[in-house]
């Protein structure tokens, strides 16, 4: 049994920074380097950083499976652009292949379909080619190239990858 519970607390803010911590620690470091994982997990995924993202327009929500928290999805709407950001969605390696991924992308874009909300877009590394190719799968078109400069001299090379609701 999975559930998609919003993050508020700070016992819920510090669990997302630890799945963090470890999800990008497994997940990141082949395609950007330590460095980096290091660098972007205290800038954008620690306890006060999160915190902060959800005091402007962040919503969080962790995924429960089997009693445990399995990944999250962070998403920034835009109801006057009527489109929504997916910021984050990640699942633990020992919880893939459980549909996970696919229940918080449905779950989104239940959110966005309630909200009036006709697209969704996310940016993902360039050289993360499993997780292109997931999107690819659940119906997200490459929109284009996206470099940010993020500071402490990295970038975020991504593509911008979109898809229409309506």
């Amino acid at each position: 049994m999975t559930d998609l519970r919003p993050v508020h607390t700070e016992e819920q803010i510090a669990d997302v920074a630890r799945l963090a911590r470890e999800i990008w620690e497994e997940h990141y470091v082949p395609i950007i380097g330590q460095a980096q994982v290091d660098y972007m997990l205290d800038k954008f995924q620690n306890e006060r950083a999160i915190s902060e993202q959800l005091a402007h327009a962040y919503e969080y929500y962790v995924i429960v499976s089997d009693g445990e928290n399995a990944g999250y999805v962070a998403v920034v709407p835009h109801p006057g652009k009527a489109t929504l950001m997916i910021s984050k969605i990640y699942v633990k390696q020992a919880a893939r292949s459980r549909g996970l991924g696919k229940e918080m992308l449905a779950f989104v874009e239940d959110l966005c379909r309630q909200r009036g909300i006709g697209k969704v877009w996310l940016t993902v590394n360039k050289n993360n080619e499993h997780s292109i190719a997931w999107y690819s799968r659940m119906g997200f078109t490459n929109a284009g190239p996206i470099v940010q400069d993020i500071g402490g001299g990295f970038v975020m090379d991504d593509f911008r990858m979109e898809k229409d609701l309506e």
